[in-house]
């Protein structure tokens, strides 16, 4: 039985094998007709075969899949045997559609093109597969593991490690090549954000009103959102105060504004940016409640 449970947390699901396959696919496209054809070095491995496909003609299929060979015993090592089994699907996927694929005529002769649609694409495709908690091998191997032992954001870590590939490009290729890079790059990295939170940001605000009470009960009576009371200690004169916290849509936020100033004008507000929210009210069932 205990064996049985093992197998079972390492197995891809039905989902993920799902995720892996389309992400890839998509990566795959973006490779063939707009990054490669435009030698756009879009970091990581598939910047590393663009490199050596123009410099030495080598097939980028085979050497993506020469790098990834040693990197998915990195991931074993690093980020455990869960995520190593996710990742030798895409680190073995990925190079044989590009293989696959490279019948595909370019899509654009324009690099300025090629860098935007060609980062947002490979960043969907990247998202998609991340979104499984696997990889595609590579470089994004190395960005996993910063991502989960440095707290980085995703597609900051991407950027990071794709971006020394970027650097390596300078030794080959002239500053506009790398330019145009640099753009494709950061596209992908915000793209890979965008999959994984979504566009829906919302806004977490922080309240301090001498009518704690009526505000709280003016933002539900406005918008329908839970309030959380805050204790707290005022800095000048060391007294006890009630700051309110709420988080709302951001299409919600001059409701959510007008709704304070009605009640105190004077109020001290703090408001700062959330880009993912779970709960009542967001990802579970709105209901009239205040917390």
């Amino acid at each position: 039985m205990k064996k049985k449970v093992l197998s079972n947390k390492y197995a891809l699901g039905a989902l993920d094998i799902l995720y892996i396959i389309v992400g890839s696919f998509i990566a795959a496209v973006a490779f063939n007709v707009f990054l490669l054809p435009n030698v756009i070095v879009s970091g990581g491995i598939s910047g590393v075969s663009t490199i050596t496909s123009s410099v030495f003609s080598w097939d980028p299929s085979v050497v993506q899949l020469a790098f990834n060979i040693p990197l998915l015993l990195i991931c074993f090592i690093f980020l455990g045997k869960e995520a190593g089994y996710k990742t030798i699907l895409g680190s073995f996927i990925l190079p044989a559609f590009i293989g696959m694929l490279n019948f595909m005529e370019p899509w654009t002769d324009a690099p300025l093109l090629a860098a935007l649609f060609g980062g947002v694409v490979t960043g969907i495709g990247l998202g998609i597969v991340f979104r499984a908690k696997a990889s595609t091998g590579g470089t994004s191997i190395i960005a996993q593991i910063i991502h989960e032992h440095l707290r980085l954001p995703l597609g900051m870590s991407v950027a990071i490690i794709d971006g020394l590939v970027i650097v390596c490009a300078l030794l080959v290729f002239d500053s506009e090549v790398v330019m145009y890079s640099i753009i494709s790059l950061f596209v992908i990295s915000r793209t890979i954000d965008v999959v994984q939170v979504g566009f829906n940001h919302s806004k977490t605000v922080m309240i301090i009103s001498e009518y704690p009470v009526e505000v709280k009960q003016a933002i539900f009576n406005t918008i329908n959102r839970g309030v959380t009371n805050l204790g707290i200690k005022g800095g000048y004169g060391n007294s006890d105060r009630e700051m309110l916290m709420c988080v709302v849509a951001e299409q919600e936020f001059t409701l959510l504004k007008d709704a304070i100033l009605d009640v105190d004008e004077n109020a001290f507000v703090v408001v700062m940016s959330a880009s993912e929210v779970w709960g009542r009210g967001f990802t579970l069932a709105k209901e009239k409640t205040i917390i």
